[in-house]
């Protein structure tokens, strides 16, 4: 285990935490170039001390494991404290770094979420839908939050609440998802969806998603949801491989109150929310969801369209297209 560097802010009182896949070859590289660009300008570092992360699902790393090495970085010159990654970790830093996929993302997301500091993504995954640069953007991508040259727009998120016999059992939120999917994975789960007080539709299936428009790029996406851009606001649900007539998407307002009912009679479920936070829930059991009452802050150093983006990221066929070129 690490030992914890306590070590009072850089001078210049401006600390950036890095939150990093340490799976991936190229994390060193570009951890070196985020040093010494802090250093040069007198920011400090926060890095995550993966030894005392708390247990959480996702994938595991397979092949070599590149831990970052605060010691290396502090001999590049950088500031450099090692923090827990608790809920704490990034109480007052400028800014999250992320360095890795989406997967990564979600988990920086989960330690700005509870203090309010803004995400930024580069990318050393495959798709990285989330993230807002590529690893060889890195020098540039540094050099524009060290000026502050970048806006923050905010992201909406889910708040979830599971109830079971009258009694809310356990609370989580989201930015991508609330997944609910048959626990035993045998069978179909028993669902009936409800919005705003008001009975939609039951049906059987392998599960639901709830998602928000960030979301809707990802799990979503994969079950057949529609793609929504991120400065929309709006719950969508999308049934996975549903046993009905009428079992669509659908999107409604993020004033509302939506709620899914596990059919007594039926399966247990399990609830996973970004596929980190995970709760069991038995059958006859109910979880509500509504608009979150704290969004995800996004740093974004581009102003590219979302349509640029999504055609870039799924590698989308335009040809042909005789519009305006930006």
């Amino acid at each position: 285990m690490t030992d914890h560097n306590d070590a009072a802010p850089a001078a210049s009182g401006r600390e950036f935490l890095v939150v990093a896949h340490t799976g991936r070859d190229n994390v060193h590289e570009t951890m070196a170039v985020i040093a010494k660009r802090c250093a040069e300008a007198n920011v400090g570092l926060r890095v995550i001390d993966h030894d005392t992360m708390p247990n959480h699902p996702g994938p595991q790393y397979l092949g070599t494991v590149y831990p970052l090495d605060p010691a290396e970085l502090r001999e590049i010159g950088a500031d450099v404290a090692v923090t827990a990654g608790d809920e704490q970790s990034a109480a007052g830093c400028e800014v999250i770094i992320v360095l890795g996929g989406d997967g990564t993302f979600l988990r920086a997301a989960e330690l700005a979420h509870p203090v309010g500091a803004p995400v930024l993504g580069i990318n050393l995954g495959h798709i990285g839908f989330l993230a807002e640069a590529e690893a060889n953007r890195v020098d540039e991508v540094i050099g524009k939050l060290i000026r502050r040259d970048y806006e923050i727009e905010e992201r909406m998120t889910l708040d979830v609440c599971v109830h079971v016999d009258g009694e809310v059992i356990a609370k989580s939120w989201a930015l991508n998802e609330a997944s609910i999917q048959n626990l035993s994975r045998q069978g179909v789960l028993e669902l009936i969806t409800e919005v705003d007080g008001r009975p939609v539709s039951a049906f059987g299936a392998d599960g639901i998603l709830v998602s928000t428009p960030t979301g809707s790029t990802a799990y979503a996406f994969s079950a057949g949801g529609p793609v929504m851009w991120p400065d929309l606001e709006a719950i969508l649900l999308v049934p996975s491989n549903a046993h009905a007539l009428f079992a669509r998407p659908m999107i409604t307002s993020p004033q509302s109150r939506v709620a899914v009912e596990v059919l007594a009679r039926g399966q247990d479920a399990l609830l996973s929310c970004d596929g980190r936070r995970n709760i069991d829930v038995p059958a006859g059991g109910r979880i509500e969801v509504v608009r979150g009452e704290r969004p995800v802050h996004w740093v974004r150093i581009d102003s590219d369209p979302f349509a640029d983006r999504l055609v870039r990221k799924f590698q989308l066929p335009v040809t042909g297209w005789r519009g305006r070129q930006l």
